[in-house]
């Protein structure tokens, strides 16, 4: 399988799932203003949407949709436990966060790294992010991740989201279960091992 990513984009979701599903695959880096791979090739006749996360498959069709695309490989490595079974009744509640995360953080936070957003047009942005993560910090009280005990796929979703917020300095320091579960995530080996590869973590 190919990942194709840009470092710090929402594509380190599945870069994490992968890490942690321990499925094989190679990292293809993209340039998202260009369009283009490292090697200068288009990345239009990849993915014809010109986004990323896109996973090429061994069989090579193409998935795109990062939700989509982190199910797959929970499904791929079920030992894992990264999702519930597709039978489960659990599952609905993956799904749940899945759509919460897309819908309610993704969209509203992509949107304020936009240059032409003015000042007044950013403040309603992030008074209504913020809006979700005081809901966020009471559904994660008692949690160690948002399903409860074991770690998904989900987790590796809202962590990405919590990186932007990070880069887009949010004040959370009022919301002490959800820093507390964003530095539980980081502390996951296969998570460090995704910043460290897409050129995210700090220098000391």
């Amino acid at each position: 399988m190919k990942l194709y990513y840009a470092p710090g984009a929402c594509s380190l979701s599945p870069h994490i799932a992968l890490l942690e599903a321990g499925l094989p695959f190679d990292l293809v880096k993209v340039d998202l203003r260009a369009k283009k791979l490292d090697n200068g090739d288009d990345y239009l006749k990849v993915n014809p949407k010109g986004q990323v996360p896109a996973l090429a498959l061994d069989n090579g069709e193409l998935a795109t949709e990062g939700p989509v695309i982190v199910q797959m490989i929970a499904d791929r490595a079920a030992g894992k436990n990264l999702a519930p079974g597709r039978d489960n009744a659990e599952r609905y509640k993956l799904l749940e966060w899945l759509n919460y995360i897309t819908s309610e953080l993704h969209k509203n936070l992509g949107v304020m790294f936009s240059p032409a957003l003015g000042d007044d047009a950013k403040a309603f942005f992030k008074d209504r992010v913020m809006g979700k993560f005081k809901y966020l910090e009471t559904q994660l009280a008692g949690r160690d991740y948002l399903m409860g005990k074991q770690f998904t796929v989900a987790d590796g979703y809202l962590f990405t989201m919590l990186m932007w917020a990070e880069r887009l300095k949010f004040d959370l320091s009022g919301m002490p279960n959800l820093l507390a579960y964003k530095a539980r995530v980081a502390a996951r080996p296969k998570v460090q091992e995704a910043l460290s590869r897409e050129g995210l973590l700090k220098a000391a």
